[in-house]
Order: structure tokens, then sequence, then C-alpha cells
């Protein structure tokens, strides 16, 4: 109590009389989360207004005579001619290790009904990427625990790798199998919702808890029924999260589902404020929205802590159609795409991942030694298998060679399928791209593949068996795990095993 008293003590003694000028400025109208704003001449973009009955805004548009301002916070007594003023400082979310296993708004509030912990840092929503000479290569493997991917479009720490398709073809299962894969490997996830269900939102947060993955995710919503300014700042919050850790050298995931939502609403706030309309009605300034949120994903140099922030953005096609304006953007700004294609999930080939429109153009870099070493030309020889397959539609008589090179793909092609919500370790990878290259799986009745496949899977996922093994040694457990599925003349026993 004294070093209270004392501390005013001595600020009455500094404190001078003196004139303060502060600007007010009046709402000239408001509606559908814009409100109009005249006077306030030092406004810039991304400041903040307070108005007299407690609602926010964020502002958005400037023109000569009055500031165009997107609503964060409305009550009900905001009308015209109520009072507005400029706030200090710029939109922030609290940030750091007491976010994990909460559910946000874009502005940090919880939604999980629990007080957020005092002592929080604070980290602006948007700011600039990182220059060039703060960035390093991207060189360490994130796995996805999905075959298809992990192994022939794989993706690396600080990559932004889209993830495009029609809607129910399993764009986000792809994106929580990932979340969920990332399980004791240190990494911190943020799955970000723009513009979804509540019932969508209530299933994300299950899905995570009940498979051990909201302990280290934070989950940002920007519901359907928000503010539209809410929803818009939804992804940049979500980057805001990542970048805290990322500065502290911890590598982390951020999920964006979705872009198309997200340039759905910014379309909608840019009609309301009266900006002129460019392809598809979208702004103008779309492209650089989203790349100015995409380019923050990167992997740090070792100077800079050698943090890590990688990208997964989801948009939306329309009937398969990416050519269309939002998804040729995205795709122009990341470094790869996952496309679903929805005459594979038709057919029951799920994940059903177009393998000829999918691209990872710097995770093949990333990928383990030995993943690569398998992995090799497993992409190019499926993709000439699909094109030998439209021969035999016709009765096409084929010679053995070619005979056996369709056996080998349609084995490969049953290898691929996986069920949703049940990512791998890359040890199981790596024994099933073995069994493969090994020509075990070609020895198998098709039906029996699935069942095998599980056999082999688990056995590698119990064992002690690394990447950095022999490859000698792979050959031998492998051949030893799949003795009970092979022919009686081609089964050896597991490893450690009597012959």
């Amino acid at each position: 109590m004294a070093k209270l008293l004392d501390r005013q003590a001595d600020w009455l003694k500094s404190y001078k009389m003196s004139l303060r000028v502060a600007e007010q400025g009046r709402v000239a109208s408001v509606g559908d989360g814009i409100a109009w704003v005249e006077g306030l001449p030092s406004a810039a973009v991304d400041d903040v207004l307070s108005f007299a009955d407690g609602s926010r805004a964020v502002v958005f548009d400037l023109a000569a005579e009055r500031i165009g301002a997107v609503m964060l916070h409305q009550t009900e007594n905001l009308c015209a001619g109520t009072p507005a003023m400029l706030s200090v400082g710029q939109l922030s979310i609290p940030a750091g290790d007491q976010m994990l296993g909460r559910v946000v708004d874009p502005l940090g509030f919880p939604l999980d009904g629990r007080p957020l912990e005092r002592g929080t840092s604070l980290q602006r929503l948007d700011v600039l990427s990182p220059p060039i000479i703060a960035r390093d290569y991207v060189k360490e493997p994130l796995y996805s625990g999905i075959r298809i991917l992990d192994t022939m479009i794989p993706m690396g720490k600080g990559q932004r790798q889209l993830i495009i398709g029609d809607m129910g073809l399993g764009r986000s299962s792809i994106a929580l199998d990932t979340v969920i894969n990332q399980r004791g490997k240190n990494v911190n996830c943020v799955y970000v919702l723009v513009a979804q269900k509540r019932s969508t939102v209530i299933n994300t947060l299950d899905l995570l808890r009940d498979n051990g993955a909201l302990e280290y995710t934070t989950l940002v919503v920007g519901e359907a029924n928000a503010l539209p300014g809410l929803v818009y700042l939804a992804p940049f919050a979500g980057a805001a999260l990542a970048e805290g850790w990322m500065a502290q050298g911890k590598d982390t995931l951020v999920v964006y589902d979705d872009l198309t939502a997200h340039a759905e609403t910014y379309r909608a706030l840019s009609l309301l404020l009266r900006r002129p309309p460019g392809r598809e009605a979208y702004p103008g300034d779309i492209f650089y929205l989203h790349s100015r949120l995409l380019e923050r994903a990167t992997c740090l140099s070792r100077e800079r802590g050698g943090g890590s922030m990688t990208a997964l953005p989801i948009v939306e096609t329309r009937q398969g159609e990416i050519a269309a304006y939002i998804p040729t953007n995205l795709i122009s700004i990341t470094d790869g795409q996952i496309y679903l294609d929805q005459d594979l999930f038709a057919s029951g080939f799920r994940p059903a991942i177009d393998i000829a429109r999918s691209v990872s153009r710097i995770g093949g870099k990333a990928q383990h030694e030995s993943v690569r070493r398998e992995a090799g030309r497993m992409k190019l020889d499926y993709l000439q298998f699909l094109e030998l397959e439209v021969f035999t539609r016709f009765g096409t008589k084929l010679d053995k060679a070619m005979e056996e090179k369709i056996h080998h793909g349609r084995a490969l092609r049953e290898v691929l399928k996986q069920d949703r919500l049940h990512p791998l370790p890359i040890t199981c990878q790596m024994a099933w791209m073995i069994a493969f290259n090994e020509r075990l799986f070609d020895k198998l009745d098709p039906a029996d593949i699935p069942k095998a496949l599980a056999t082999l899977e688990t056995k590698a996922a119990a064992s002690e068996f690394t990447l950095d093994d022999p490859r000698e040694q792979w050959v031998k457990a492998v051949e030893g795990w799949l003795a009970e599925w092979l022919p009686k003349e081609d089964a050896k026993p597991e490893a450690g095993q009597a012959a």
C-alpha cells in the first residue's frame, strides 16, 4: 500500500497542466455490418474505432467526406449520430501456449466458456511477411499420415499447399488428418473456420478432441452468423497465432477452411463500401489480400530462431472448374495443390486425390532420403498405368509385360485407398512402399490387399525400425510381416524367427 501511495505521489509531482486535443466523429449511417463515420480526419486504414454505445469497428475505406468502417462488435443502440473516437493501438489477438486447446473468435475472445489466462502476449493480426533474408529453405518434412500424400505429393515445413476440390469430396478430412498426425511431433496447429455453420464447428471440435489433437490445436472461429468483419479477420487471426509460436522457434501448421468463403465475405464488404467490382464482382485487390496472408507462411533462418509456419488453405471449386478466379489466384500463390476429383470419389477411390493434377513443387526436397528413394518413379509409373488401363476397356490383347504393369498398378491403387481419420506414421509408409517395390502385393488377390496392408502396418507401427535402418533389414522384416498372406513358396519368417 505504501509503494502504491509513493507511485501516486510521484505521478502527481510530474503531472503538468496542458491542452489536450482529441478528435470525435459521429455515425452518419450504419447497416449490413458497415458504419459510415463523419469527422476523424486523422483516421487511417486498419485503425480501430470506438463508439459511445460500446460498439467497435475497424477503418476499411477512406473517402473525402467520411470513413467506411467494418463493424467488429455492434450493440442495438448504435445509430446515426452516435459519437465515434479513435482507439489506441491496432487489432491484435492473445498469443502463446495459453491458447492451445482453446476455441476463440478472431479477436481472441473465448467461445468455449472458459476465461483466458492473464499475462498472455498480444500478436498483431495484420503484419508484413518475413523478408527473404530472414527465410530459409524448406528442408524438413511435414507428414500428413496419408499414403498418397507422404509419398507422391509430399509437404515440407514452411510450405503453402493448397487443397482444392468440390464440396463434399473430403477437403476438410485431409486437413484434419494432417492435424491429427502431428500428435507427438512438437507442431502447434491452428485450425481456422471461416463462415462455417455452428454444427460444423462443433463437429470439428469433437473430432479433434476425440483424436487427442485438441491439446496442441487452437480453433479460430468466424461463424456464418457473425458480423462480416469478424469473418474477414479470421484467417489473419490464425496466421497471427502461428506467427507468435514461429517467432519462438517452434513449428506450426495453419489450416484455412476455407478461403472461398473468405473471398466471398471480402467481396460483400467491398461492394457495401462501394468499391468498384472486377472479375466475378470481386474487388481488384483480392489477389493481394490472399497473397499477403499466405506469404506469412515460411521457414525462418537459424538466426531468426528456425521456426516454421506451414499453411494448408482450402478452396472450393464448382463442378471441378479450377479455372475460376479464386482457385487460379490461390494456385499461383501456393507451392502446390492437392486436387480432389468427383469421378474418383464416386468410384470409391478415397481420398479422391487426382495424382495427375496434384503437385508439390518443393516438398520433395524435404523428404527423407529413404522415402524419396522408395517413392522414386512411383507417381510416374502410376500415371502410365492409368493410360495403359484405358486400352483394357476395349478388350485389347496385351502382352505379358503389359499385363504385369497393369496388375502392378492396380495393386498400387488398392494400397493408396485409405479411410478418413486414420493417419499413419511414416514407418508404416516405408513398410508398404518396400512391399510394393518388391512386388509382394502383386502376389496377392486384390481382395486380400486391404487386410494384408492392415497387418503390415500394424506390425510396422509396433516395430523399432526407423527410416535410417538399412534397406536390406527392412525388406527382410516386411517379407516376414506379410508371410501369412504370401503364397507358401514365397513366404519368409519374420525377422528374429527361425525359418
